[in-house]
């Protein structure tokens, strides 16, 4: 019979636990981060630092600039509202660089704490992480080559037969498939890439948002870009075209974040990105 009840007893203790330790693991991924955050007294920051005028790296410290490592600093108009952020919460900004696809999983793995890195909030990534309120608007553009065959193009279905590409796992690639006719070619890595494929003209021509393409112009010479009339473009959602802050399912950092988002104007978000433009580093091909 003391057998018998001392493992009726173990057998509560150990559902007991169970019960308890589910309870505990329970809440949102996020629910401790600003906690965390506050009393680490930093806010860690993922980007690729290669996505000008967004986010990119260079050699030369200036009052833009945030430290990623000895001799690298990382700027543009992702860096500078990362600032107003860290700002807001009183606690250190530190950047770190990561390749587009590791984002998502560096914030959801807890090596990051937010990811502010150009990155729209997509149906497809509400589905793992949350976002803040939009910090930029714009619109897709088709990036090409001055003496290109489609510098007279007005319309998306003018680049019937173009070899058009995108950045990998960015809506900027899925829209190609909107073109009738289009020659799609493979999605490529980022910025970068895109621009070499172009240089090359291994491409006619590669899909981005309005600040990627003027970034691009102003660092090569021999870029252009067509804007579209509206009905004559990409069909979207508009906040796919948007710009915001990935924060962990639940995240409680979510309200100070959109409270720093929300004291930058519209015209200053402008003025701050047309700031960017004018820094980025210039290429020397």
């Amino acid at each position: 019979m003391k057998k018998f009840l001392a493992s009726v007893l173990a057998a509560a203790a150990v559902v007991s636990s169970a019960f308890s330790l589910a309870s505990c693991s329970s809440g949102e991924p996020g629910e401790k981060d600003l906690e965390n955050v506050q009393s680490k007294g930093t806010i860690v920051v993922g980007m690729e630092c290669a996505y000008a005028p967004y986010n990119w790296s260079q050699t030369t410290a200036s009052e833009y600039t945030v430290e990623v490592k000895s001799g690298m600093y990382a700027d543009g108009y992702d860096v500078q509202v990362a600032k107003k952020i860290a700002e807001e919460l009183n606690v250190t900004l530190v950047i770190q660089p990561l390749d587009w696809d590791g984002l998502i999983p560096a914030l959801n793995s807890n090596t990051i704490d937010l990811v502010i890195a150009g990155m729209s909030p997509t149906a497809e990534r509400k589905l793992s992480i949350d976002f803040s309120d939009t910090y930029y608007d714009s619109n897709l553009v088709m990036v090409i080559r001055k003496d290109g065959a489609y510098t007279n193009a007005t319309k998306i279905s003018d680049f019937a037969g173009a070899k058009i590409t995108g950045q990998l796992n960015t809506f900027h690639y899925s829209v190609i498939d909107q073109i009738a006719g289009v020659n799609k070619q493979t999605a490529l890595a980022d910025f970068a890439a895109l621009t070499t494929a172009l240089k090359s003209k291994a491409v006619d021509g590669y899909v981005c948002e309005k600040p990627g393409a003027v970034s691009a112009v102003t660092a090569y010479s021999e870029f252009t870009y067509i804007e579209f009339a509206e009905g004559d473009g990409f069909t979207c959602d508009p906040e796919e075209s948007s710009i915001a802050v990935g924060l962990r399912k639940g995240s409680t950092l979510t309200a100070s974040v959109n409270e720093a988002i929300g004291k930058i104007s519209k015209a200053q978000r402008e003025e701050m990105m047309q700031a960017a433009i004018a820094r980025q580093p210039v290429s020397e091909n």
